[in-house]
């Protein structure tokens, strides 16, 4: 897995949920780490703090070794809020945002220095994956024994070359629902809402509806939280602490950590309208001139009813067309896709699956000369 000089690009390690307001400051800070990365330091990003917060992580820097970068003293776990405010006054602390940006070989080097285990149990879901339309899947056996460790803990507090460039570009974590009821719009009793809500003697709540009507009476400094897979409600205060529900999830053999109702793919989405012991209700939606991977199915059959559009239809060896009103019936143990005819709107079909086994797992996919690639 040793990168070679043609492959060995500069890797950008972003977040998805952090917001920056100032994107020139941003591009300066990437333009300051690019020629140390280049060097072979791994660069972190550490955002200059404005106040003692104690749910972030801190970097404290040591010498300084460029045009506004330092060395890396070391990471400090989150502290306690008089810690915080001894770090926001003695300066020289910043947030650990969790950005990096380094050499791809340099960053394979010191994760084999470190965590070969890691490396190796990468290694070895890379060797077992395969082309599923646009994705790259991993061997999910293989992928799920690897340790689970963050790249703050399992290199760059061992590395000897990770080097800190301060950030002031207004970053937020949004990471938290809190955060989110931070940075948006509030109304005169300091609410945040969107989506469908009703709200009466509400104040300094963060109320979200992505699906029902939500209505709150005579609360404060609340999330509450709707979406279709649940529903959370927490003091703005504890919302930090939303992994001890996933830990409760997981130890109770839940599904809802790992899936939710609505999934989005390369050729459009599938969404699970119901499900009972031996059935399973989704709406699917195919974009226009797409078409889902062949595959089959050992334990459960299908039905499609066509509400919107026209759908081609792959049946092992034949094709045929369907329209809206119309429905098509694949048996277990038959190859089978679907191709939205139309090149401007939308395949809209709902899909039945039948069977005493209704596992997702049970998915066999076919290479054909005819799939996405």
């Amino acid at each position: 897995m040793q990168a070679t000089r043609e492959e060995d690009p500069l890797l950008l390690v972003l977040a998805a949920d952090h917001r920056i307001q100032d994107d020139s400051a941003f591009i300066r800070a990437i333009q300051i780490a690019q020629p140390l990365a280049s060097e072979g330091k791994l660069v972190t990003f550490g955002v200059v703090p404005n106040s003692p917060e104690t749910g972030y992580g801190y970097i404290q820097r040591g010498e300084n070794v460029g045009d506004h970068a330092y060395k890396v003293l070391r990471f400090v776990e989150k502290p306690d809020l008089a810690t915080a405010k001894q770090y926001l006054e003695a300066g020289g602390y910043d947030w650990n945002s969790g950005l990096f940006l380094f050499k791809a070989s340099r960053y394979l080097e010191e994760l084999n220095q470190h965590r070969p285990d890691i490396l190796r149990a990468c290694q070895k879901a890379l060797l077992g994956a395969h082309q599923d339309l646009d994705f790259i899947r991993l061997d999910e056996t293989a992928f799920q024994v690897c340790p689970d460790d963050s790249v703050d803990y399992a290199v760059m507090e061992k590395t000897a070359d990770a080097v800190v460039v301060p950030l002031e570009a207004g970053w937020s974590d949004i990471g938290s629902w809190s955060a989110l009821w931070e940075v948006n719009n509030k109304d005169s009793q300091g609410n945040s809402v969107q989506g469908d809500v009703l709200i009466d003697t509400t104040h300094n709540s963060y109320i979200y509806s992505q699906s029902k009507l939500v209505a709150t009476m005579g609360i404060n400094n609340l999330v509450v939280i709707e979406t279709k897979d649940a529903v959370l409600v927490a003091n703005k205060d504890q919302v930090q602490k939303v992994s001890q529900i996933v830990d409760q999830l997981k130890d109770k053999g839940r599904s809802e950590y790992l899936k939710h109702k609505k999934v989005y793919r390369p050729w459009g989405s599938h969404e699970m309208i119901a499900e009972g012991a031996h059935y399973r209700v989704k709406k699917v939606i195919v974009k226009p001139k797409e078409r889902t991977a062949m595959q089959i199915h050992y334990h459960r059959a299908e039905h499609w009813v066509v509400v919107s559009g026209t759908a081609r239809v792959f049946y092992d060896q034949k094709t045929y067309l369907i329209e809206g009103n119309e429905s098509t019936y694949i048996p277990a143990g038959v190859a089978h896709a679907i191709a939205n005819a139309c090149k401007i709107n939308p395949l809209e079909i709902i899909e039945v699956h039948t069977w005493a086994i209704l596992d997702e797992r049970d998915i066999k996919r076919i290479n054909s000369i005819n799939d996405k690639k």
